[in-house]
């Protein structure tokens, strides 16, 4: 049987056995020396260290996982974007086309529907024949002849009350002097379009 004297104080020698002891005694420094303080927070620093390395390793670890999905995510994304942009030029295209085309209809209703206006206003208006009317863009000559010059005023009051145009202006009036059995007047009118 082995013996360890912590107290470092020699064991009294016991009566039996006459001669030397046969425990054997082994001395260590102190609870409270130096070395003993100074590896035990050595080695509890060591511990810390190394807990926090693995906690800052594993958030490393799951920091890298989350990038790599968030970079095929945004992989995935950008591609998504990609088709919608295409889409989007496609859309818009289609949409410019289709503009188009619906403007050239317009376009084409544009003399009928104004004829058919200023048809309906003259036929409206008593005593007002209509010689010729031009298309200048964005003005219209009308002439024509009327009985009076109230029936020309009549005309540019109708042609007013349409919305169709913007201003009207009396170019020139005059009386026919080749009609001799009644009062004729012939006139020119100056119709500005309104901007719609």
């Amino acid at each position: 049987m082995i013996r360890i004297n912590l107290l470092g104080a020699p064991k009294p020698k016991s009566k039996k056995g006459g001669g030397p002891s046969s425990a054997a005694v082994m001395e260590m420094g102190s609870a409270g020396s130096p070395q003993v303080k100074l590896l035990i927070v050595l080695a509890l620093a060591g511990a810390a260290n190394f807990g926090y390395w693995y906690h800052l390793d594993q958030q490393k670890q799951r920091i890298d996982a989350q990038m790599k999905v968030a970079e095929q995510k945004n992989h995935e994304l950008a591609d998504v974007k990609a088709r919608y942009m295409e889409r989007q030029r496609e859309a818009e295209n289609y949409k410019r086309r289709v503009d188009v085309i619906d403007q050239l209809r317009a376009g084409q209703t544009g003399p009928v529907s104004l004829m058919n206006m200023i048809a309906g206003t003259i036929n409206s208006t008593e005593a007002v024949w209509l010689d010729k009317m031009t298309d200048q863009g964005a003005n219209i000559e009308i002439h024509g002849m009327a009985l009076s010059a109230d029936a020309v005023a009549n005309l540019i009051a109708n042609l007013q009350k349409t919305g169709y145009f913007g201003n009207i202006e009396i170019k020139e009036t005059f009386q026919d002097a080749a009609v001799k059995d009644m009062q004729a007047f012939q006139f020119t009118l100056t119709c500005q379009k309104a901007k719609s």
